[in-house]
């Protein structure tokens, strides 16, 4: 049964199944080479992934990605911002809210 599940699967996705085996590539840069890539990723609207898919010849995604804005979150870190929102307990995903509603105000006062 298993087996069949496996192979029905990969016949209904054989993209998806390719783009699982992609591996995440990470560059040590300098800051002259950091700086090109992100300035032209954001005159383009394009991801830094994008732009060094297209510098190196690879093709790129033309479909329209959501923005997304990243931070890494440890629990330390969940701790103080619960105490800096008034929250009695830490509810991550009450956090992640008051962190975007801050961003957000954070970006509408200080457009370029």
């Amino acid at each position: 049964m298993a087996e069949n599940k496996k192979n029905s699967l990969s016949e209904k996705w054989p993209k998806e199944r390719k783009s699982m085996r992609a591996t995440q590539v990470a560059f040590d840069a300098n800051e002259c080479m950091d700086n090109c890539i992100r300035k032209t990723a954001y005159e383009r609207g394009m991801s830094a992934s994008d732009v060094i898919r297209e510098i190196i010849g690879l093709n790129v995604n033309k479909a329209i990605k959501r923005k997304r804005l990243t931070v890494s979150l440890s629990e330390d870190d969940y701790e103080l911002l619960a105490k800096k929102y008034a929250l009695k307990r830490v509810n991550k995903s009450l956090v992640k809210q008051l962190v975007y509603e801050e961003l957000r105000d954070y970006a509408e006062t200080n457009v370029p």
